[in-house]
Formats: structure tokens, sequence, C-alpha cells
């Protein structure tokens, strides 16, 4: 019998990897088998070997150049949600990028600012488990047909990710990451510092890598230098992946009050407006003993009928709630943080902060 291939690896550039504990921990648990992961941004390339077999037929909206969604129309910073996908789910093949959760599988939908609504439900309509919007409009408030979508989502079991923004002067200024019931991603480096650019707000509530943070276009060729909220939230959009994959019969809610509980503590002490309640830590997110009376404000006011304009106030919970005993380890566990920075010296990159726009839709990184 021929030995067994050995399982990809993922590039030097991605330090997440180490820092996350992904190839020693997390995927002896879970790769993400059976979930579904709706991309609302500018379309998915599919035919990249990088994505191969991993983007199902999706949908094109507004003038997107594929009725499928897996053509990528970001002609202006060359694949945005390309590099969203391939950041969840690549399979190292082509570049060797791989994403954390390889064996998810990505509803690419392309869509402008005026279809989110459209888009949430048709992911929610088409199995997405989980829907990721690395993307905003400045908008200081959340659309009523916007928030009715993420409503509609979350009553159907959808776990709902978007990009906090890339503006560190504006408190929570963008939709739909100030919509309730969406989980948004602030952004931090290997050192578990809060990106400079990452925008605060009452509505933040986790944060991820998104620090040199590199990934494919829609060229297929790899971009190291790049920062931004929206590898936060994709990398968070793969962090749910595993987790509903690993656990198939938890429902939405309890997901997100796992992510929270589990998060690492870091900023000021408790909930602040760049980390919200900490850095996701996947691995405690997959294994801890989470009470089920903790709270989770994501979804604190889904249930009292107020419509628009959400994001801003935020509630007691959102300030307190959310804590566990979970908070004491580094970004992944023991010695990861030490592994990812070494990557960023030995890989030489510099800085980012690119941010991509198409249409009238603010692509956050």
């Amino acid at each position: 019998m021929p030995p067994a291939l050995a399982a990809p690896k993922p590039r030097p550039e991605e330090w997440w990897f180490d820092a996350w504990e992904i190839t020693s921990k997390v995927w002896s648990i879970t790769q993400g088998s059976g979930v579904t992961v709706a991309l609302i941004d500018s379309g998915v390339a599919a035919q990249l070997p990088d994505l191969k077999g991993v983007v199902l037929p999706g949908v094109g909206y507004d003038g997107a150049s594929s009725e499928d969604g897996r053509v990528d129309d970001d002609d202006q910073k060359g694949g945005h949600g390309t590099s969203m996908a391939a950041l969840i789910a690549a399979q190292g093949v082509g570049t060797g990028m791989l994403g954390i959760a390889p064996k998810s599988r990505i509803l690419p939908i392309s869509a402008s600012a005026n279809d989110y609504a459209k888009p949430i439900r048709f992911a929610v309509d088409h199995g997405a488990k989980v829907i990721n919007m690395s993307e905003g409009v400045g908008m200081a408030y959340c659309p009523i047909d916007i928030q009715d979508a993420v409503t509609y989502a979350v009553e159907h079991d959808a776990v709902v990710i978007a990009s906090a923004g890339n503006n560190a002067s504006v408190d929570s200024a963008t939709a739909p990451a100030n919509c309730k019931g969406v989980v948004a991603v602030g952004a931090v480096d290997a050192h578990l510092n809060v990106w400079e650019m990452s925008s605060p707000g009452n509505n933040v509530m986790v944060a991820a890598p998104g620090v040199y943070v590199g990934s494919i276009g829609r060229a297929g060729t790899y971009m190291a230098r790049l920062s931004g909220t929206s590898q936060a939230a994709a990398l968070a959009a793969g962090v749910v992946a595993l987790m509903r994959s690993r656990f198939p019969e938890m429902s939405a809610r309890e997901v997100v009050q796992r992510l929270l509980a589990t998060a690492r503590d870091v900023g000021p002490k408790g909930w602040d407006k760049r980390t919200g309640y900490g850095a996701i830590i996947p691995y405690k997110a997959l294994t801890a003993a989470v009470p089920k009376t903790v709270p989770n404000p994501v979804y604190d006011d889904l249930g009292s009928g107020v419509r628009g304009r959400s994001g801003q106030a935020v509630s007691e919970a959102r300030r307190t709630g959310a804590a566990s005993e979970s908070r004491d380890s580094g970004l992944g566990g023991s010695g990861g943080l030490v592994i990812a920075v070494v990557v960023l010296v030995v890989g030489g990159l510099g800085a980012g902060g690119a941010v991509f726009a198409r249409r009238r839709m603010i692509r956050k990184g």
C-alpha cells in the first residue's frame, strides 16, 4: 500500500495558521466539512486551481459578469471576493495557499450596495450556514431592508459576519456591520495589537488576524501586502464554518455565544470598541466548556421589535457579558504567537492597508 499523502502546508506568509494552531490542533478536529459559507462580495474566480471544487453556483446581482457569481468583477484591486474565498477555503494547489476551512464550500454572490437584502436572503434560501460580508456601505445606520434580511438569516439559523471597517476615525459608520444580529469583526496583528485603521464601534464583537494577511486575487497570484478588516471577517467566517462542522446540531445563536465566550480579551480590559470581547481563539471555540447562561449580545435586541438605525446604542450585556474562564492563552495557545512573529520577520512583509472598491460598495481590505 502506498504511503499516505502528507497534509498540505500553508504558505510561509500565512502566519495565522501557526498563531491559531490550525494544522497542529484544529484540523484534527474539523476542516469545515458539510458547511456552506456564502460570500457576498465581488464574485469569485472559481476556475483558479487554488479554488478547484470549492465554489458552488451562486448568483450575480446588479450587472454582475456572471449569473452564478463564479466570475470576480473587482477590476480595481484584482479580485476582492476571490481573496476572501481563498482565506476561507483555498486548497493548497496553484499558489500553495490554504484556507482555514478547506473542506467547506463557498456560495458566491456578486452584489452591489443596493442589493444587500436580496443576497442575504438568497444565501439563506440556498443552504448557507455562514454569511460573510467583508464590505460595507457608508451609512451610520442599518437600512430597514437589510435589517429585515439579517433577522431572516438569524431566524433561519445562519451566522452573519461583517467587517467592522477600515476607518479608525469613524465610530460604527457602516452597514451591514452595524445591523443587529451581525457579528462585526475588527482586525489585530500577530502580537494581538489592534490594527491602527480598524474602525471602532458599539457593534464590534470580536477581532481576528487582519494585518499582513495576504491572499490570491482573480489572476491567481498571491498578494502578500494586504491589511484590513475584510481579511479579519473572512477568517472569522472560516472559524465559524469550522464550528458549525464540529457542532452540526448547535444553533447559530449558540455558535455565536461560544465564539464570544472563548475569545481572548485584548486591548482595554473587558469589551471595547476596537476588539469587542477579544481575539478569536479557534481551538477554544471548538473545545472549551461554555455555560449556556453566558450572554449573547449579538442577538440581544432582535426580539425587541427595534428596526433600522441599529448599532446606535450598546446594551449593558455588550459591555459586561460574554466573558468566560477560557481567556487564558495567546492568540492560538502555547507557542503559536511566537512562531507567527518569526514568520513575519523572515517573510519581510511590508505595510499594507489596501482598500478594495467596486461600484458603490466599500471592500474593507
